[in-house]
This record gives structure tokens, sequence and C-alpha cells, in this order.
């Protein structure tokens, strides 16, 4: 049987060769040419590829983004929107509201030189409100989990689309090539698909945690059983089957992707494990962000980021509470308050606060009354009409607040931003036209705010 014949179609190609696709990257890794063996230049040719790093079309500040999710809902009215109308109202009726009115448990103080009020849930942030803009005003279209979820990362209700991070590595490339461009920390695998895009674009999934060994964190990226004189054989076979491959077989976006998977993970055994090595920080460095998961996830997503990490997300979840709300959120909060704030103190300090984009809130707000959910202690249901979102760094106003919802917190009512609007003012602060950076699929332009969304430019510094 003809090498031509044994691989007849893409499938047994990829099935076949999998294993070796990433000796081109590992022969680079060891200063060889994959092609010829020999010793490879002493000056590094210019990133090239999908994942080159690009300049972006437009001025801007933010190069870079750390997403912290807090999937679940977060209470408005509790975290970043004071409602002490609400407040005179606990227990009673009030107006076009079903229940009874349930004012929030928490106090809200006038902070930093801005006098923005920050709940007392927050009170580390509360120390650096002034690098914060709060958006009192967002509202999203179904306040059901799932779909708000969908929406809030991919800007789409159901229809699958590229989600936020990837839409980013399409349009900057990444700084370090070595490294995927998009990082999550947790979270579901629809926050992070690349859908019809390239899936280079994809999300990269790592379960950190800081009590795993470092080889766990991101398991088979290093091949312990393949001599040295294997591995070339391989390469000269990575060769031969590349060359038939182009010649003679459709190009197919799937097996390029997994090719690109394949060299993606040889690349990153240089660098990987040390920007999760998080015992190579000071202790001050540590404490400041607290020895908890949490903490140690801001850490390493500021530690990617300064690697040249393009957008990372740090899934920040269980914020759905129906119940016992002053005793579960003040728990929620206090897993995230000292973290998010030495990551603002930490990345000013080392000088990348300005090109540091970070975004905190869910996908829904709650409601304004009690929802016991079968318990005597109270919470709040959903509700997407009105939520709250803040971002710091990469050409955010801090210290300022936007919009407004009603007396009671229950709707936006004042410069209302939509999760569009949202979407668009991240574009732009990354230096994107939202309704430039498009991607042909299925016969038509596709784009992260579908066919609408407006720029927030009062929080743009």
């Amino acid at each position: 049987m003809s090498l031509r014949d044994l691989i007849s179609t893409r499938r047994q190609f990829l099935t076949r060769t999998g294993m070796g696709m990433g000796g081109i990257s590992l022969a680079a890794m060891f200063g060889m040419n994959p092609w010829t063996g020999q010793a490879a230049t002493a000056a590094a040719a210019p990133a090239t590829g999908p994942l080159a790093p690009k300049k972006a079309p437009l001025p801007c500040k933010a190069k870079a983004v750390i997403h912290l999710f807090a999937s679940g809902g977060p209470s408005q009215v509790d975290t970043w929107d004071p409602k002490p109308e609400l407040t005179k109202q606990n227990d009673k009726t009030i107006p076009g509201h079903d229940g009874l009115a349930f004012g929030s448990p928490f106090e809200f103080t006038k902070s930093g030189k801005s006098g923005v009020e920050v709940s007392s849930a927050f009170p580390q942030l509360g120390t650096v409100i002034d690098e914060i803009a709060v958006i009192r005003s967002l509202w999203t279209d179904i306040p059901a989990h799932e779909v708000a979820q969908r929406f809030m990362n991919t800007g789409a209700l159901q229809l699958p689309k590229p989600s936020l991070g990837s839409w980013t590595v399409y349009g900057l490339g990444t700084e370090n090539q070595n490294m995927p461009g998009f990082i999550t920390l947790g979270g579901q695998p629809e926050w992070r698909q690349a859908s019809f895009l390239p899936g280079v674009y994809q999300g990269c999934n790592v379960n950190y945690s800081p009590k795993m060994d470092l080889d766990d964190v991101i398991m088979n990226i290093k091949n312990q059983f393949t001599p040295m004189d294997r591995q070339r054989r391989e390469l000269d076979l990575v060769k031969t089957l590349n060359e038939i491959h182009t010649r003679e077989l459709t190009p197919d976006p799937q097996f390029e992707a997994r090719v690109q998977s394949f060299e993606m993970a040889f690349k990153m055994q240089t660098e990987a494990t040390d920007a999760f090595d998080i015992t190579k920080e000071a202790d001050t460095v540590r404490e400041a962000y607290g020895k908890t998961d949490m903490g140690a996830k801001l850490l390493v997503a500021r530690r990617l980021v300064e690697r040249g990490v393009r957008f990372v997300q740090v899934e920040c979840g269980s914020w759905d509470h129906h119940g016992d709300l002053a005793r579960a959120l003040k728990a929620k909060a206090g897993e995230i308050d000292g973290p998010a704030a030495a990551l603002i103190k930490d990345l000013k300090q080392k000088g990348l606060l300005d090109s540091t984009l970070i975004i905190w809130g869910g996908e829904f707000g709650r409601t304004v009354t009690r929802d016991k959910n079968g318990s005597q202690v109270p919470g709040r249901d959903h509700n997407g009409r009105a939520m709250v979102a803040w971002m710091a760094g990469g050409g955010v106003k801090g210290g300022t607040t936007y919009g407004s919802t009603d007396e009671f917190g229950a709707r936006a009512v004042e410069n209302k931003v939509h999760v569009h609007d949202l979407h668009a003012t991240i574009l732009a602060l990354l230096g994107f036209d939202h309704t430039k950076l498009t991607y042909r699929y299925n016969g038509r332009d596709f784009r992260l705010t579908d066919n609408f969304g407006n720029v927030v430019k009062d929080i743009i510094a």
C-alpha cells in the first residue's frame, strides 16, 4: 500500500498523524529548522499567522482584558446601586411590584476622592474606587441564566456565536506566540467558544487551583517518552505528509485547528508552567491578593497578561441568591473584594493598569422585592431590567458612575446601557469600531454586537 493510499481521507490523515503534528513547534523549541534539522538563525523572524499581534485600527490604551465574570446574577441594589428609598419602604408594598420591598442589608459609603458610593460588601474595592467606572443602568433581554450568560459572553441569545475573548484575539492577535491568546480559569465552554471563527481563537480553559501540582495544571503538554532521534524521524514524516496534504487534500478548518492546537501545546512547554507558578511572587504580593483560590486566580491573571496573553476570563460565580442574601452575598463579595482591589493596585504599581481593561459583572440583576424561595430568610429573584457592571484601567474614566435606575433600583431609566452597548464600549476601549470588526460566514458579515450597539463615551477617559 502506498503512502498516498494510506491517507486517502482527511479523517485517516488526522487520526494516524495527530500526535506528530506538534513536531514542527517542537523543533523550533530546540532551535532547529523543522524541515532541514539545521540550527535556526540567531535573528528570530517576526511572528506571523492568525495569532500574530496586530495594531488596533483606532487610538486606544487597552492592550489586554481581564474579565471577572460574576455568573449567577449579582444584585445591583446590594453591590453598586444604592437605593435609600427602597430601604425606607422595606417590608411594604411598592407601586408596580408584587410582594414586599426588600431594602438592602448593606450600607453605602462615599469613598475615594470621587465620592462614589460603595457597598459595605466591598470595603477593599472602596479603596480603589477612583480607578473604577460603575455602570448602573445596564439591562439585558432575557433573565434566564443560560440564555443571559450566553448573551453576555457572545452577544447572541440563541445562535452559537464567537465569544468576546475570541473576537478580541481575532482582532488583535496576541503578544506571546508561546501561549494561547485567550485563556479562561473556569467557566462554561460556551463562554469561550470561537464558533465560526477559526479554531485558533477558541479560549483555552485551565482548571487551575493553587493546591494543584504545576504539572497537573495543564496536562499533556510535555512529552516524557519520545527521545530526540525519534522526534527527528517524526519531523521527517510530518514534512512528507504535509506536502501531500497541501497538494492533494481540500483545506479543512477543523483539521487546521487541530494542527494548531498541537503546535501550541508544544510551544506552551516553555512558558505555561512558569506563568502559573505563583510561588515566584513575593510573599507581600501573595498576601495582598489573599491566599485563597480566588486570590491565586487573579494573581495568575495578572501574570498571564504580564506575559502577553491578550484576554483572560476568571469565573467568579455563584451569585444566584434567591434566599439568605445578607449572608450569602457578603460571603461571595468577600471572595472577590480583596483580590480584585489587589489586582488593580498591582497592575497600577507595575505600570500595566492603563493597558489592561478589567471588567466585572454578571448576566442580569435581581428584583427589589423579597424572594424566599422556600426559605424564611429572603433573597431576590431574577431581573433583566436592571443590572450593574464596573470597569477599571484600559482607558476607563475612573471614579465615575454612569446611568441610573428608578427610585427602587428595579429598572434602568436614564442613559440605559444594553449588553450590545457594553460590548461596543469594550471594543472601543480596545481600539475598534464595533460595526467594522466583522467575519464573513454563511454568506454574510457577523459581528459581536449583532446589528446595533452604542459606545458609552462618557466612561472613556
